[in-house]
Order: C-alpha cells, then structure tokens, then sequence
C-alpha cells in the first residue's frame, strides 16, 4: 500500500473520531449543566472542555480570553481556524476519504459525505439553543453509522488495519484527558468531595464515554472513583478503555503486518500493555492518577510519533494536527 492512502485512511479515522468525542462531550455538558445549576461558574463549567481538546492556547489566540459558553461551543463546533472543530474535522475526514476512495466501499463514502453535507449546510449559521442538541446528537449518530457500515462493508486486509489504528489511537487519547480533568480540575473545591456535584461530575465522565449503564452493571457500590478509573483505565471489555483500544491497536498492526515487531510502533504499543496488565486501580491510585494518566498521554504522542515515522516518513503532505499536546 503507498504511504500517502494509508496516512489518509488513519487520518480519516482519527478525525471521525475526533468530531465525535467532541460532539460527545458537549452535549453532555450541556445535559450536565442542567443538572449542576449554579455550584460552578462559567469558566469553571466551560474550560474544561478547552483543556481536554487541547484547544486553549489556541481559543485565546482566536476567541480572546474570556471564557463563556457561545464562544467555547463556537470555537469547538464551527470555528473554521480551530482545526479540531467538529466541523473542521469532518471535512478534513471528507477530504482523506476522497483520496481513498478506491480502498473503501461505495456506502462508505455516501455516509462520510452526507455527514459533511449535513454538518457544513447546519453550521453556516450559529446553533441555537433549539438546534444545538440535534445537531451533536445527529453527528454521534452518523459517525456510529459510518463506524457500522465501514464494519459491514470494508474489507479486512492492511487498509482496515489503518482505519482501526487511528480510530482507537485517538479514543485512547481523549478517554486518558476526559479521566485526567475531571479528576483534577472540574471540583472547585475539596469540600465538594462525595456530594451531589462530585456524583453528577463523575456520571458525566461515564457518559462522555457511553459507559455510564456499562459501569453499572459492573459496580453495584455506586460512582467511586477509584471504581470508574479502574474501569476506564483497565476494563478489557470496555470499547472506550484505555487496555481496550491498544489491545485493538495491537490487532490492527496484525492486519498491517509489513513490518512487524520491529517497529518503534509495535514496540510502544507492546510496552503500554504491559505496564496496563501489571496494573491495578489500587497502584494507579497509590502512583497518583494524574501522574499515571500524563505519562501514558506522553506515550499515546509518542505513538502517534512512532506510527508517522514508521509508515508516513517519506510523505511530502500538508501536515496533519497530530494529535494534543500532552502538556496543554
């Protein structure tokens, strides 16, 4: 396969993916802001969100400093300069999926390119407070539908092995930030442990990764978070978990398979499943999540570094944002 249709196909994946989690986590802000009422302050309820996206620095540069609703939900659905906009994101997985067209099926491209349709026709104005809800409810929903049709029609040779390494590089990436800024930022204060809020903030994480009911089924000693990290971090059988996705990533380098172990990707990945079996919610609590969640982000760049060098080097393309800055 030439490097340029498999950099698009994982690029094209990433960026759904991206689009989605975006989608994902403000609409369940905007559901959990219901819910809070006024314990939190604007900044506070908004800048969270700027954090797990990475996208401070740059909302200053674009917005200004002040934090307030309209602007974030501007800044993270249509602001056309922010490229980790949902709707900068799926056009740039439009765009990867035209230049790969003849390595995916005909319902693929229609949905991708329906989805683009929709979004780029919703957002030439500004959402309203009518039109927002549908609006992220609606890409969730044709991003699913992309992900099931690509499972049902695409074919599972080296190309799929692409599609599936970028699509859970970039899950594992935002389920390790939505963990790490919740457990550190979104409590204003310590006081707040273990009330109705904190009860609230952590069944918001839960469902920004659709695990809420999940995490129910398996813990009947309600929200505790040494509970919900565990089940994020290590829970094999959670499509969102951390050991979940580079357990896939691993797979996907199967389907690859030119290189092989070899590789500075397969080495970090093997390296990463590792330290996640040899852990337990108790150790990552005891090593401090924070420190545990900020070393496996600097590994996912790592990763994503790693993949670029081993597949894409010889590219001569406009670069692609490559993932968050783990640091930000």
């Amino acid at each position: 396969m030439l490097s340029r249709i498999a950099h698009s196909l994982f690029w094209l994946s990433r960026y759904l993916e991206r689009a989605d989690n975006t989608a994902r986590l403000i609409e369940i802000n905007l559901s959990y802001l219901l819910e809070a009422g006024e314990a939190l302050s604007e900044v506070s309820q908004w800048r969270p969100l700027l954090m797990i996206s990475g996208s401070e620095g740059a909302y200053g540069d674009l917005i200004g400093a002040e934090i307030t609703g309209p602007r974030v939900l501007q800044f993270l659905t249509r602001e056309g300069d922010n490229p980790n906009s949902i709707r900068s994101c799926l056009r740039m997985a439009r765009e990867n999926a035209r230049v790969v067209r003849d390595q995916i099926s005909k319902e693929m491209w229609e949905s991708i390119n329906e989805l683009w349709l929709f979004a780029d026709e919703r957002l030439k104005e500004s959402l309203t407070e009518e039109t927002m809800a549908p609006f992220y409810g609606a890409v969730r929903r044709e991003v699913a539908r992309f992900h099931g049709t690509t499972a049902s029609t695409m074919m599972r040779g080296e190309a799929y092995g692409f599609y599936l390494l970028g699509t859970h590089l970039e899950r594992a990436d935002m389920s390790a930030r939505i963990l790490d800024v919740k457990y550190h930022l979104l409590l204003p204060n310590l006081s707040l442990v273990g009330s109705a809020l904190d009860y609230y903030q952590w069944g918001a994480l839960l469902k920004s990764l659709s695990g809420f009911e999940a995490y129910r089924r398996s813990f009947q000693t309600g929200l505790q978070p040494v509970d919900v990290a565990g089940f994020v971090i290590l829970e094999n059988n959670f499509p969102r978990s951390l050991a979940f996705c580079i357990d896939r990533m691993i797979q996907a380098l199967r389907r690859i398979g030119s290189k092989g172990p070899e590789t500075q990707t397969y080495q970090v990945l093997s390296r990463l499943m590792e330290d996640l079996h040899e852990s337990s919610p108790a150790q990552i609590f005891e090593q401090g999540l924070h420190e545990f969640l900020a070393d496996f982000l600097e590994r996912i760049s790592l990763l994503s570094d790693a993949v670029s060098s081993d597949y894409f080097q010889v590219l001569d393309v406009l670069p692609h944002p490559q993932g968050f800055d783990p640091q930000s």
